[in-house]
């Protein structure tokens, strides 16, 4: 039987604890051929950045590993388009150190290595862990997202659809469920260094969640997994019939009327 061709990245760097146990467990698990391209830093917060003003460079660090000088979505174009012989059947992204629920993935640079894949036409997943997650732990969360790697490969995705895999310690089950939604965050950390100076922290202050049972933060707050599909489409299709009512297709552009 043929193994399947799986690609590994994620934003945490390649020498994260999590790549390991992500690839270790696709390639026991699925039986997969694993080749694992990751940025040679971490790129936490990257989100969907491309590399266009600089070239990339990257490193063969051991067998059928690579280290890029570049972003989560370098790294899946190199590989894609360079690295590997043939297109991989699957990416999975991850694990990251840190859970990546409601517009956080928006932020997301392990979001972002699936969602590029996905753009280029493969099926994807990203795979997020709680963020003090134990080697103990990541073993689990990587065996977790193999079985889900297991039944995307088994069964295919709907088209311009990926999976957002979240995994809390010990879980209870699996919840498929909706990207959630903040009702209040603190953006800055205001801090001083010694000599007086102001300097600011982003995202380490708290925030709240709207209540919503089936959104992704829920299943994680009762020790389910969550998995939440998305997709590359940013239109806010219910937001069409309102603004066609505006009657902005009939404006001139510079006219005031």
């Amino acid at each position: 039987m043929t193994r399947p061709a799986v690609l590994v990245t994620n934003d945490d760097g390649v020498r994260a604890p999590g790549l390991a146990a992500l690839a270790r467990a696709l390639e026991r698990d699925l039986g997969a051929e694993v080749t694992v391209v990751a940025p040679d830093r971490e790129q936490s917060g990257a989100s969907h950045a491309m590399t266009i003003r600089s070239p990339l460079r990257f490193e063969r660090v051991a067998e059928s590993w690579y280290s890029v000088e570049g972003t989560p979505t370098d790294c899946v174009n190199l590989a894609i388009f360079h690295l590997l012989d043939e297109r991989p059947a699957l990416v999975v992204s991850g694990i990251n150190a840190g859970y990546n629920l409601g517009e956080d993935v928006t932020y997301s640079g392990t979001v972002a290595g699936a969602l590029e894949a996905r753009i280029l036409g493969i099926a994807s997943l990203a795979v997020s862990s709680a963020p003090d997650a134990s080697a103990e732990d990541l073993d689990a969360v990587a065996a977790i997202a193999a079985r889900v790697a297991a039944e995307v490969l088994a069964r295919g995705l709907p088209a311009d659809s990926l999976l957002n895999v979240n995994v809390p310690p010990a879980p209870r089950g699996i919840r498929l469920t909706h990207q959630g939604r903040r009702a209040f965050r603190e953006g800055l950390i205001e801090r001083r260094d010694p000599k007086g100076r102001e300097y600011y922290w982003i995202g380490l202050a708290p925030s709240e969640w709207e209540p919503d049972d089936g959104a992704d933060h829920a299943a994680i707050a009762e020790r389910y997994v969550s998995v939440t599909p998305l997709h590359s489409d940013m239109t806010c299709h219910r937001a069409i019939p309102v603004l066609s009512a505006w009657g902005l297709e009939r404006l001139v552009p510079g006219s005031s009327r």
